[in-house]
């Protein structure tokens, strides 16, 4: 068993009979959008990058009213997509707990939960919109879960991927080989183009419940905040160390609006974050609104929304912002001569659908070069407080026009 699964042929040796048995593999033959019933749709990263699948999932629903659309997150992104309308059933696989584990251990998990869990549910079509590396077993979960076809990113879109993924394309029935730049918004929905969907919008989608509404707005009357007063959030938090503007720049920039502007500000973040929001609480005092750590993301989304204006870093509260249709100020780590299909590059992952400025650094500084290799804080240092005050006075003053305009 451990042979078998130690590598993507072993693998196929393994289940690749049985599904040709069954008819249950696709490979070579055309795709028909007409002939599919039943979907799996594998996305089992991070909060930015399931925010960023938000639209295909509502274009996929528009093209196939009908089908039958399994989406599968891991247990931290649950919440976010718990009442998402465009699908049937929403599954929850905890790759995390396989930290530790050895490779083969790690496949062979994943195709017991998928045997268990995917199998019994005849899937025709799984498809897999991350264009990175696989590291969540997602190709392997697709390949068990016995769908007909099985679509996505080649192994061969990048260097670093055919590397991590030698032999992956081989599980899949059909793959796509575009390599070029392009957001990840774009990339998710040329999925769906290329099974022969159409794509009407490509907005972001945030999906609340009444109660998330609630409790937003009890916690910002706990607070005092008043209808027109000016709420902006802060991100100071990042998933990488190299990804987060220094703690001691948000401190100046939020003195600077509490002073001259008058601002209140909503600290959003994760677990694990939490020192990041009693620090500029601490600091800057009764400004601060600070919810790190103690609200869920819809909740997050909630608070966001009563938000003028969103200013972090590259990461999840960032996306969450731009999904909630709020101007975005991101600071980013990934200099402006960078690599742009590196996993920091704002050209793919940047705000979406809204107004929005980002700050990053002109070029890496050493020993980086195209991309930010650092540790810790370090090219994204180079960020400094006057081009972030300069950014925000430039935001501030459109949006009181485009408000001026309205009335």
């Amino acid at each position: 068993m451990a042979s078998a699964l130690a590598s993507p042929l072993g693998v196929r040796l393994m289940i690749g009979p049985v599904l040709r048995l069954l008819r249950r593999n696709g490979r070579g033959e055309r795709l028909d959008l007409a002939r599919i019933a039943r979907i799996l749709i594998l996305r089992l990263d991070e909060i930015g990058d399931v925010v960023m699948t938000t639209p295909v999932l509502r274009e996929l629903r528009r093209n196939l009213p009908q089908a039958w659309i399994t989406l599968v997150v891991k247990p931290s992104v649950y919440n976010l997509v718990e009442r998402c309308p465009h699908v049937n059933e929403v599954l929850v696989y905890d790759w995390s707990a396989e930290a530790g584990l050895p490779e083969w251990r790690r496949r062979g998990r994943a195709m017991r939960w998928a045997w268990a869990h995917l199998w019994p549910r005849r899937f025709d079509l799984a498809i897999l919109p991350r264009w990175d590396a696989d590291y969540q077993q997602a190709t392997f979960l697709a390949y068990a879960s016995g769908a007909r076809w099985r679509v996505g990113y080649s192994e061969a879109v990048s260097g670093h991927k055919s590397r991590v993924n030698l032999g992956y394309d081989s599980l899949l029935t059909h793959v796509l080989k575009d390599a070029t730049v392009k957001h990840e918004v774009e990339r998710n929905l040329d999925v769906l183009r290329f099974l022969g969907g159409s794509v009407q919008e490509d907005r972001l989608e945030l999906w609340l419940r009444p109660e998330d509404e609630v409790f937003a707005g009890q916690c910002l009357r706990s607070h005092y905040v008043q209808p027109g007063d000016l709420l902006i959030a802060f991100g100071p938090g990042a998933g990488s160390p190299k990804r987060m503007w220094p703690l001691a720049n948000f401190l100046e920039v939020g003195g600077w609006l509490s002073k001259e502007e008058h601002a209140r500000i909503l600290v959003i973040g994760g677990k694990g974050e939490e020192k990041l929001g009693q620090a500029l609480r601490q600091q800057l005092g009764e400004t601060v609104i600070n919810v790190v750590g103690q609200t869920t993301l819809r909740q997050a989304g909630a608070l966001l929304k009563h938000c003028l204006l969103f200013v972090g870093n590259d990461a999840g509260p960032m996306h969450l912002a731009a999904a909630a249709g709020v101007p975005v100020i991101e600071i980013s780590c990934h200099p402006h001569d960078g690599d742009s299909l590196h996993y920091n590059s704002p050209t793919r992952f940047g705000p979406w659908g809204v107004p929005h400025r980002i700050l990053r650094p002109e070029t890496a500084l050493e020993p980086c070069s195209k991309a930010c290799i650092a540790a810790q804080a370090h090219c994204i240092a180079s960020v400094e407080v006057g081009q972030m005050k300069e950014a925000m006075l430039a935001a501030l003053s459109g949006l009181r026009r485009a408000a001026v305009l309205a009335d």
